[in-house]
């Protein structure tokens, strides 16, 4: 069994839970454990407000999302527009300060996700931000992995 879908959305706060809703609301149709489906949509969300926040080089007002749910594994990907990750030797993670309310993000996805691969995007510019996850079935799952 397999499904994907792709979002086109506007940077704007109100399309994260929109993403993150069809994210869940797909998984728990295929019989995703709800433990794995809560987990990639956190991720999920960090990642699209990562690129709300900073995903406006080119004036684009809008990011994309992608989701393949493929066999055993999911794998999501975000993509912006914006001026993408600084190119060069990688520095060491920056962490946030406990009273920090942003700069977290980048970290839970590495928490949550299997495998994850942060970088730019070719020719146009921006960033991308995929992350991959093996799935677990509930025990009834109606689109059962083949």
């Amino acid at each position: 069994m397999s499904i994907w879908w792709s979002l086109h959305l506007r940077r704007e706060a109100a399309s994260v839970p929109l993403a993150r809703r069809l994210l869940l609301g797909t998984m728990e149709t295929a019989g995703v454990d709800p433990e794995i489906s809560y987990d990639l949509s956190l991720a999920l969300s960090e990642a699209c407000a990562n690129a709300v926040e900073h995903g406006c080089g080119d004036g684009s007002a809008e990011y994309r999302v992608t989701a393949y749910l493929d066999g055993e594994k999911c794998r999501i990907e975000v993509a912006d527009s914006g001026p993408g990750f600084p190119v060069g030797p990688p520095r060491p993670p920056r962490r946030a300060t406990p009273e920090a309310e942003h700069g977290r993000g980048l970290s839970l996805i590495e928490e949550l996700a299997d495998h994850v691969h942060i970088g730019n995007r070719s020719g146009r510019g921006g960033a991308v931000v995929s992350f991959d996850k093996i799935v677990k079935w509930k025990p009834d799952a109606p689109l059962v992995a083949t």
